[in-house]
């Protein structure tokens, strides 16, 4: 993406003049000044004008600091229109110079709510990282929050990992990386290598540090060409110490063999095109019986590490508040219903669902009548004729009926929904409440209700990436508080979504 001052580069000029002779390049100011204030504000207000129709809506954020150290806060939101149709949209990044307490963090998401017209009783949950800070902004505002799924499985490895076997190993791979990756004789020694050995000609893998799953894409690829590297390394007397011993390589072994399964699950669970809270009472469920259960041919090491990533795992997810918020996610996903909730907790699931689509039943109801109020304001009064029936109708109040009938009518409504034959694992859920919406009326409003919650933050990741494509080396001394940068980042992080 270049830089608004390329329209009055030379070169760029001399382009456009030779392109089209009677074209005149608007200046750097019409573009800051002008036409991207008037796109933003474009794009605002239809951003505006389709939250109001979200009757629920689920929100991530998160914390970033640019390349020159520069703090932002982001805020994005995600619900579930009347077409059944999976919304996210990035509603803002803002320069946040304020010291990042919880008070201020709870402060800053209540004005960045109240900018977007968005009402805080409409709020399902708030998916964040597990930061202090994060979590006692979500106390102080007394909101729902949910642990995002691909922090804590980073945390659960990344304390599964602390053995000294481990950290020697890795401590090899990271080294017989940085030996390839700054000498181009070595990849050139490194393909010849594989070529010879008939392996693929694959380049070596580096790790992140705050990504788990580059270690072990790193580990997995040092296996791979573990031959390869052997040979070269070998040639050198000055990194024949690199060669990883047959120790280390039972170590790789074993922390690839436990660690491998659970890239695809961090994969599948980072989307936002698709629902992914309901996914992860099942797939806790699948990590404890399956995934990650020893087997009789792992090494001990393996066992530790799935060991401590289940100890880990388990521990965290076991408040009851949160297990209910999945139970009730999974009951809602037609492809799961109460397959993952425990015998002990179906009836008190059971029950918070019935309340649920009561409540909403009620709200409806009020929404019906002031609607009808609003409209019959103005009309003057007109004097109805009294019919021979109104001499016979009952006047004893009716109270005590409805509320019998409303609640035969829900638990109705939901055992259907329960009986019938669970939808197939790769279906998609909400083309299915869309299809059957008229069956189930309350229930798929709840289903909009809660299925909306993203299982991880990787929605404010994804913001980060990109304002880290814009604030570059180049444009590393813009202010913060200038109008451009500010109009710049709101166009970049919204017009893709929207536009």
């Amino acid at each position: 993406m270049c830089s608004i001052n390329t329209v009055e580069n030379s070169g760029f000029k001399h382009m456009m003049n030779t392109l089209d002779k009677r074209y005149s390049v608007p200046s750097r100011h019409h573009f800051t000044r002008s036409a991207l204030p008037a796109l933003y504000e474009k794009c605002r207000d239809k951003v505006s004008e389709e939250l109001l129709a979200a009757d629920f809506f689920a929100v991530t954020t998160d914390l970033w600091s640019s390349r020159t150290m520069e703090p932002y806060i982001s805020l994005t939101v995600h619900y579930i229109d009347v077409n059944f149709n999976l919304v996210a949209k990035c509603l803002q990044t803002a320069f946040m110079p304020e010291d990042h307490t919880g008070q201020n963090i709870a402060n800053g998401l209540k004005d960045a709510m109240a900018a977007w017209t968005l009402r805080e009783e409409k709020l399902v949950c708030m998916t964040t990282d597990n930061a202090s800070n994060i979590r006692l902004a979500a106390e102080l505002n007394g909101w729902t929050r949910l642990q995002c799924f691909g922090h804590r499985l980073h945390l659960a490895i990344e304390n599964a990992m602390k053995d000294p076997r481990v950290s020697r190993a890795v401590g090899v791979c990271k080294k017989i990386v940085a030996s390839f990756s700054y000498s181009w004789k070595k990849k050139r020694d490194l393909a010849e290598a594989q070529k010879q050995l008939n392996l693929p000609e694959h380049s070596l893998k580096t790790e992140c540090p705050t990504r788990w799953g580059s270690r072990q894409a790193m580990i997995e690829r040092i296996l791979e060409q573990q031959k390869a590297i052997a040979q070269v390394l070998s040639m050198d007397k000055k990194l024949r110490h690199l060669i990883p011993t047959w120790q280390d390589i039972d170590v790789l072994e074993a922390v690839n063999k436990a660690l491998g399964p659970l890239v695809e699950f961090t994969d599948a669970l980072s989307g936002e095109t698709y629902i992914s809270v309901s996914f992860v009472k099942p797939t806790l469920h699948l990590l404890n019986h399956s995934i990650l259960a020893p087997q009789e041919d792992d090494l001990e090491l393996c066992k530790s590490i799935k060991s401590k990533i289940l100890e880990y795992l388990n521990e965290k997810y076991s408040d009851p508040k949160v297990q209910e918020l999945l139970d009730i996610a999974s009951a809602l996903d037609p492809r799961f219903k109460l397959k993952y909730v425990s015998d002990v907790n179906r009836g008190a699931i059971e029950d918070r669902l019935r309340a649920e689509m009561k409540r909403l039943d009620n709200m409806n109801a009020l929404e019906t009548i002031a609607t009808a109020a609003t409209s019959t304001e103005d009309a003057p009064p007109q004097k109805k004729r009294k019919g021979l029936s109104s001499f016979f109708k009952s006047s004893t109040s009716t109270t005590g009926g409805e509320a019998i009938q409303q609640d035969q009518v829900v638990g109705a409504e939901l055992q259907t929904y329960l009986q019938m034959e669970t939808l197939d694992a790769e279906e998609d859920p909400l083309q299915w409440w869309k299809d059957f919406k008229k069956h189930y009326p309350r229930l798929s409003n709840l289903a909009r209700k809660y299925l909306c919650i993203p299982a991880t933050s990787s929605s404010s990741e994804r913001v980060f990436s990109t304002s880290g494509n814009i604030v570059t080396c180049l444009r590393s001394s813009l202010n913060p508080d200038h109008e451009v940068k500010q109009r710049l980042g709101y166009w970049a992080f919204i017009r893709p979504m929207v536009c």
